[in-house]
């Protein structure tokens, strides 16, 4: 029998609706045997109005019940729920996540946005980078459905990192992708043309067909972008090279810009597990 997921869902108690959580409670039907659940209350100060004329920063019993404990409940899972008053919002869910034994982070993303500027707090941006499992950014607007997994990984490098993290994005793609019964693609950007990653060698290492496995130039966020809109992806899976290399000392760059372009779900996936 496959190990039990431990899904760990961070909400945000000022938003009306928590779409991590309907996620997480959707997600869970789908996986055998069913997942237990940590619902960790916090707030990011980054990126909330604390100020104590806002309304939305109190919430009494009745909203705990209507909001969590009911739906988990009528779900039949096994949670626990967390709150946390710390001030180092990604601080808590790291500890708390490792604590848990998390096998995945859930987490709101936000809207989607057209332009290349940056869209996370950088306590966002942190937890990304070095999150003990992957965090799945849950959009507002994307489809629950899970039948269609693409990962998007960097063939044409040879540090012995992004090798690592190439194979990280693809076990944990190929797992997701088995656990939904969904299609598998994978797809790999180049800019360089003197760069042009083998696809034959692509499609052997994943034992996918050429028709799954796409190698297209451009820039890595428009590629990806591209690709899922053609092959109608439910959620694309991305790598970050976490506490090691530029993403330490740098903001997510390609990373932030490839999770911008998508209207879906993105699995963000370090090197670091």
């Amino acid at each position: 029998m496959p190990n039990q997921e431990k899904i760990f869902v961070v909400v945000n108690p000022t938003l009306d609706k928590q779409v991590a959580l309907e996620r997480a409670l959707i997600t869970s039907q789908l996986m055998t045997p069913k997942p237990e659940i940590c619902v960790f209350v916090a707030v990011d100060s980054n990126t909330v109005n604390l100020d104590a004329r806002n309304p939305n920063i109190y919430r009494d019993t009745d909203w705990f019940e209507q909001q969590i404990h009911r739906p988990l409940k009528q779900a039949g899972l096994n949670y626990r729920i967390e709150i946390s008053w710390s001030n180092d919002w990604q601080g808590s869910i790291m500890a708390s996540a490792k604590q848990f034994g998390a096998t995945r982070i859930m987490i709101r993303a936000g809207k989607p946005i057209k332009s290349k500027r940056f869209i996370f707090a950088e306590s966002k941006w942190e937890l990304l980078k070095e999150a003990v499992c992957p965090v799945i950014l849950v959009r507002d607007e994307a489809k629950p459905q899970r039948k269609v997994i693409l990962a998007a990984v960097n063939f044409q490098a040879s540090r012995i990192n992004q090798e690592t993290l190439n194979n990280n994005i693809l076990e944990r793609g190929m797992n997701l992708a088995k656990s939904y019964g969904a299609d598998f693609h994978v797809v790999n950007a180049y800019i360089d043309s003197l760069l042009y990653p083998d696809r034959g060698r692509l499609a052997k290492h994943t034992g996918l067909s050429q028709s799954n496995t796409h190698v297209e130039q451009g820039y890595t966020d428009e590629v990806i972008s591209r690709v899922a809109k053609k092959i109608d992806a439910d959620v694309v899976i991305i790598g970050t090279l976490g506490q090691t290399g530029l993403t330490k000392t740098r903001r997510g760059n390609t990373a932030e810009r490839v999770i911008s372009a998508l209207d879906v779900d993105v699995v963000v996936v370090n090197s670091e597990y």
